[in-house]
Protein backbone atom coordinates (compact mmCIF):
# COMPACT_ATOMS: atom_id res chain seq x y z
CA UNK A 1 0.00 0.00 0.00
CA UNK A 2 1.23 3.27 -1.31
CA UNK A 3 1.87 6.27 1.30
CA UNK A 4 -0.21 9.10 1.33
CA UNK A 5 2.22 11.53 1.60
CA UNK A 6 4.58 9.82 -1.16
CA UNK A 7 1.70 10.13 -3.56
CA UNK A 8 0.45 13.57 -2.44
CA UNK A 9 3.89 14.60 -3.28
CA UNK A 10 3.90 12.93 -6.67
CA UNK A 11 0.78 14.37 -7.66
CA UNK A 12 2.06 17.76 -7.09
CA UNK A 13 5.43 17.60 -8.68
CA UNK A 14 2.87 16.13 -11.93
CA UNK A 15 0.91 18.95 -12.03
CA UNK A 16 3.95 21.03 -11.84
CA UNK A 17 5.26 19.64 -14.77
CA UNK A 18 1.90 19.48 -15.99
CA UNK A 19 2.20 23.34 -16.04
CA UNK A 20 5.73 23.46 -17.32
CA UNK A 21 4.54 21.21 -20.47
CA UNK A 22 1.67 23.21 -21.15
CA UNK A 23 3.51 26.21 -21.41
CA UNK A 24 6.65 24.91 -23.20
CA UNK A 25 3.80 23.30 -25.58
CA UNK A 26 5.86 20.15 -25.47
CA UNK A 27 4.26 17.42 -23.02
CA UNK A 28 7.41 14.87 -23.60
CA UNK A 29 8.02 15.76 -20.02
CA UNK A 30 5.73 14.04 -18.38
CA UNK A 31 6.72 10.59 -19.86
CA UNK A 32 9.15 10.24 -16.52
CA UNK A 33 6.21 10.10 -14.61
CA UNK A 34 5.19 7.18 -16.15
CA UNK A 35 6.38 3.22 -15.64
CA UNK A 36 8.27 1.19 -18.43
CA UNK A 37 4.99 -0.96 -18.99
CA UNK A 38 2.42 1.81 -18.28
CA UNK A 39 -0.80 2.05 -20.02
CA UNK A 40 -3.13 4.92 -21.23
CA UNK A 41 -5.91 5.20 -22.71
CA UNK A 42 -9.03 6.20 -23.70
CA UNK A 43 -12.71 5.76 -25.08
CA UNK A 44 -13.50 8.21 -28.36
CA UNK A 45 -16.93 6.69 -28.97
CA UNK A 46 -19.49 3.96 -29.59
CA UNK A 47 -16.65 2.21 -32.20
CA UNK A 48 -13.01 4.03 -31.34
CA UNK A 49 -10.75 3.29 -28.32
CA UNK A 50 -7.29 4.78 -27.91
CA UNK A 51 -4.54 2.56 -25.66
CA UNK A 52 -0.43 3.44 -25.88
CA UNK A 53 1.20 0.49 -24.25
CA UNK A 54 5.09 1.21 -22.40
CA UNK A 55 6.58 4.76 -21.94
CA UNK A 56 7.77 5.11 -25.01
CA UNK A 57 4.41 4.59 -26.97
CA UNK A 58 3.16 6.84 -24.36
CA UNK A 59 5.21 10.03 -24.83
CA UNK A 60 5.46 9.01 -28.65
CA UNK A 61 1.64 8.78 -29.32
CA UNK A 62 -0.43 10.10 -26.22
CA UNK A 63 1.83 12.88 -25.14
CA UNK A 64 3.35 13.42 -28.30
CA UNK A 65 0.89 12.42 -31.62
CA UNK A 66 -2.65 13.47 -29.74
CA UNK A 67 -1.43 16.44 -28.35
CA UNK A 68 -0.90 17.84 -31.76
CA UNK A 69 -2.92 20.70 -32.50
CA UNK A 70 -3.42 21.25 -28.26
CA UNK A 71 -0.18 23.79 -27.74
CA UNK A 72 -1.71 27.15 -26.21
CA UNK A 73 -4.61 24.75 -24.52
CA UNK A 74 -4.46 24.40 -20.89
CA UNK A 75 -5.91 21.51 -18.56
CA UNK A 76 -5.99 22.86 -15.33
CA UNK A 77 -6.72 20.33 -12.39
CA UNK A 78 -9.85 21.77 -10.14
CA UNK A 79 -10.40 18.76 -7.87
CA UNK A 80 -8.42 15.83 -6.90
CA UNK A 81 -9.13 12.72 -5.22
CA UNK A 82 -6.94 10.33 -3.62
CA UNK A 83 -7.04 6.58 -2.69
CA UNK A 84 -4.21 5.28 -0.96
CA UNK A 85 -5.48 2.40 -0.02
CA UNK A 86 -5.74 1.04 -3.61
CA UNK A 87 -3.14 3.49 -5.19
CA UNK A 88 -5.08 5.53 -7.37
CA UNK A 89 -5.61 9.00 -8.22
CA UNK A 90 -8.43 11.20 -10.19
CA UNK A 91 -7.60 14.89 -11.20
CA UNK A 92 -10.73 16.72 -12.62
CA UNK A 93 -9.64 19.30 -15.01
CA UNK A 94 -11.01 21.93 -18.05
CA UNK A 95 -9.57 21.88 -21.00
CA UNK A 96 -8.98 25.88 -21.91
CA UNK A 97 -7.42 27.16 -25.06
CA UNK A 98 -5.85 30.48 -25.40
CA UNK A 99 -8.19 31.43 -28.20
CA UNK A 100 -11.12 33.88 -27.42
CA UNK A 101 -15.01 33.63 -28.99
CA UNK A 102 -16.37 36.61 -30.42
CA UNK A 103 -17.64 37.91 -27.01
CA UNK A 104 -13.94 37.58 -25.64
CA UNK A 105 -14.39 34.90 -23.45
CA UNK A 106 -12.11 31.42 -23.50
CA UNK A 107 -13.03 28.62 -25.58
CA UNK A 108 -13.64 25.70 -23.46
CA UNK A 109 -14.88 22.29 -23.94
CA UNK A 110 -18.16 22.12 -21.80
CA UNK A 111 -18.69 19.33 -19.44
CA UNK A 112 -15.99 17.38 -17.24
CA UNK A 113 -12.79 16.27 -18.03
CA UNK A 114 -10.90 13.61 -15.87
CA UNK A 115 -7.21 11.92 -15.56
CA UNK A 116 -7.60 8.51 -13.72
CA UNK A 117 -4.23 7.42 -12.45
CA UNK A 118 -2.60 3.87 -11.41
CA UNK A 119 0.10 4.87 -9.09
CA UNK A 120 3.37 2.07 -7.62
CA UNK A 121 6.72 2.89 -6.65
CA UNK A 122 6.70 6.86 -7.57
CA UNK A 123 5.22 6.07 -11.23
CA UNK A 124 2.03 6.18 -13.23
CA UNK A 125 1.30 1.91 -13.92
CA UNK A 126 -1.75 3.10 -15.96
CA UNK A 127 -4.16 6.32 -16.75
CA UNK A 128 -7.07 6.39 -18.34
CA UNK A 129 -8.82 10.00 -19.20
CA UNK A 130 -12.07 10.71 -19.54
CA UNK A 131 -14.27 14.19 -20.98
CA UNK A 132 -16.92 14.67 -23.67
CA UNK A 133 -15.45 13.91 -26.84
CA UNK A 134 -19.15 15.15 -28.58
CA UNK A 135 -18.53 18.68 -26.62
CA UNK A 136 -14.41 18.61 -27.72
CA UNK A 137 -15.68 17.97 -31.28
CA UNK A 138 -18.24 20.80 -31.08
CA UNK A 139 -15.48 23.22 -29.64
CA UNK A 140 -12.61 21.72 -32.10
CA UNK A 141 -15.27 22.51 -35.65
CA UNK A 142 -16.50 26.17 -33.87
CA UNK A 143 -13.25 27.09 -33.86
CA UNK A 144 -11.91 25.88 -37.02
CA UNK A 145 -15.07 27.67 -38.78
CA UNK A 146 -13.37 30.83 -37.54
CA UNK A 147 -9.81 29.76 -38.34
CA UNK A 148 -8.93 29.85 -34.69
CA UNK A 149 -7.85 25.75 -34.67
CA UNK A 150 -4.12 25.06 -35.19
CA UNK A 151 -3.00 23.55 -38.45
CA UNK A 152 -2.11 20.43 -36.76
CA UNK A 153 -5.45 19.46 -34.80
CA UNK A 154 -7.52 20.45 -37.92
CA UNK A 155 -5.39 18.19 -40.04
CA UNK A 156 -5.98 15.26 -37.08
CA UNK A 157 -10.09 16.03 -37.64
CA UNK A 158 -10.03 16.27 -41.44
CA UNK A 159 -8.21 12.98 -41.42
CA UNK A 160 -10.69 11.32 -38.78
CA UNK A 161 -13.44 12.39 -41.05
CA UNK A 162 -12.49 10.25 -43.80
CA UNK A 163 -12.19 7.27 -41.69
CA UNK A 164 -8.34 7.66 -41.24
CA UNK A 165 -7.69 5.72 -38.02
CA UNK A 166 -4.41 7.53 -36.21
CA UNK A 167 -1.58 5.54 -34.61
CA UNK A 168 -2.65 4.12 -30.89
CA UNK A 169 -6.41 4.18 -31.74
CA UNK A 170 -8.27 0.47 -32.14
CA UNK A 171 -11.89 -0.23 -32.73
CA UNK A 172 -13.88 -1.09 -29.40
CA UNK A 173 -12.56 -3.53 -27.38
CA UNK A 174 -9.50 -4.68 -30.12
CA UNK A 175 -7.28 -2.19 -28.14
CA UNK A 176 -3.98 -4.03 -26.29
CA UNK A 177 -4.59 -3.54 -23.28
CA UNK A 178 -8.09 -2.94 -21.48
CA UNK A 179 -9.89 -0.20 -21.52
CA UNK A 180 -10.87 -0.59 -18.11
CA UNK A 181 -7.42 -0.88 -16.11
CA UNK A 182 -6.86 -3.47 -13.41
CA UNK A 183 -7.50 -2.15 -10.02
CA UNK A 184 -7.30 -3.82 -6.78
CA UNK A 185 -10.54 -4.25 -4.29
Amino acid sequence: MPDRAEMEQFWQRWLDTNKQCEAARDWAGLGEFFAEDATYGWNCGPNDEFMAVGRDEIVTLALGLEMQGLGGWNYPYQATLIDDAAGMIIGFWKQVADAQDDDGAQYEVAGFGASWFGYRDDHWIWQRDFFDHGNAGATYLAMMQKGLLADGMAQRINAAMRGERAPGHYRRGQAPAPLWPPVRP
